[in-house]
């Protein structure tokens, strides 16, 4: 069954200033229950250390709230540490401030912004990205977002966890037989209107998909390992040459959120720990290459994204909100796109290398949960709780 979540229709905007104030608590306490040495360290090259999030989002709403709207003056040692142009990466891990000092400051942060939207001054109340509540919504959804990014840094740092040493046996692979359902041809209707609609989902729009068949569920662990049997990571013919080379240079030769215990048999690594393979769970932390070369093992291919919004919207698709699930295209503008409200969210990533990710995964918050929703990455990220379904 697809995970339960709140409908996009749903959504009180009344209440969207509560349901941040969650995600306040929600990042807060994750740091606290780390070491500060944990909330600096920089656990993966793509990913920016925990406290560096909790800054960031602090300073995000600070900006479109005060700075903005209310045109207060700017904080430019802030601006230069927790926006992401001005401050590589991988440096923001000695120069965000120690744990403590860093949830004083956030909290201080929080509690000013939560007290402006509860009695906002004429100023913030009538500016026009006020309307319908889009900042509050545009808000929630970054922090939202933010949040996930946080549960992968977690995730990696549970990869230096050890593994029980007595973990139960890799489960027995089992080849794809997925049952499917039938991808009308015709018309659908992609992408939303919504004020909590991001750029890259706007303007609504008709499209024409050719027909085909789509799997009803993920790619599942258990499938996964009959690749792996039959010598997935070592064929280049289920490869593109560009999936091949990147293949061979990191020695790729297993899902990312997968280890092999004492006793040798796969465990995954998730953010809240180590635990057993479950061979009927959506296989993630597999890269776009990845995706692709099992889709062509199993004779099949990965969907557009716009035929899995079509069957996402149609109730053909099961086990969605597992995995972040790899479609077959790049990013791209829909036709009448418009940056809003800034540049940077979707323009710079529309170059042909920031692959579709549709669905949301177990760890995405139910504020950014919904068919029209445009996940991207790299081809070459496996850190994202990514997986795949199938498509013919």
């Amino acid at each position: 069954m697809s995970h339960a979540a709140r409908s996009p229709g749903d959504t009180d905007p009344d209440g969207v200033p509560g349901e941040l104030e969650g995600l306040h608590r929600a990042t807060r306490r994750i740091a606290e229950a780390l070491t500060p040495a944990e909330v600096a360290r920089q656990y993966h090259p793509l990913l920016s250390p925990i406290g560096w999030h909790l800054g960031h989002c602090a300073l995000v709403e600070r900006y479109w709230l005060r700075e903005l709207c209310l045109g207060e003056p700017s904080d430019p040692g802030q601006h230069a540490l927790y926006f992401p142009e001005f401050s590589a990466k991988d440096s923001r891990g000695q120069r965000v401030p120690e744990r403590d000092a860093l949830l004083t400051h956030v909290e201080r942060e929080h509690a000013h912004h939560r007290a402006l939207l509860a009695d906002p001054p004429p100023a913030l109340r009538d500016h026009p990205l006020m309307a319908d509540s889009y900042l509050l919504h545009f808000l929630h959804q970054h922090h939202a977002q933010h949040l996930e990014t946080i549960r992968f840094v977690l995730a990696q740092r549970a990869h230096r966890e050890a593994p029980d040493p007595h973990a139960p046996a890799t489960p027995a692979p089992a080849i794809p037989a997925p049952e499917t359902a039938a991808l009308p041809a015709g018309r659908v209707r992609v992408g939303w209107d919504d004020v909590r609609a991001y750029d890259n989902e706007r303007p609504a729009s008709e499209v024409d998909l050719a027909g085909g068949r789509i799997a009803r569920h993920p790619v599942t662990n258990a499938e996964w390992l009959a690749f792996m049997a039959d010598g997935g990571y070592r064929t280049n013919r289920w490869w593109s040459e560009t999936g091949q080379a990147w293949r061979e240079a990191n020695a790729i030769a297993a899902p990312d959120a997968w280890r092999r215990a004492a006793n040798g048999a796969w465990v995954e690594v998730t953010p809240d720990g180590v635990r057993p393979l479950d061979p009927d769970a959506p296989v993630m932390g597999v890269s776009w290459h990845e995706a692709a070369a099992f889709a062509a093992w199993a004779d099949a291919r990965l969907p557009h994204e716009h035929e899995w919004e079509a069957a996402a919207r149609t109730g053909l698709l099961n086990g969605t909100g597992r995995v972040w699930e790899w479609c077959a295209n790049a990013l791209f503008p829909y036709p009448g796109f418009r940056a809003f409200p800034y540049e940077g969210y979707s323009v710079p990533w529309f170059d042909g290398r920031h692959m579709i990710a549709r669905g949301g995964s177990a760890w995405t918050h139910d504020a950014v949960r919904r068919p029209s929703f445009r996940n991207f990455f790299e081809p070459e990220v496996r850190h994202a709780f990514t997986g795949l379904r199938l498509a013919w």
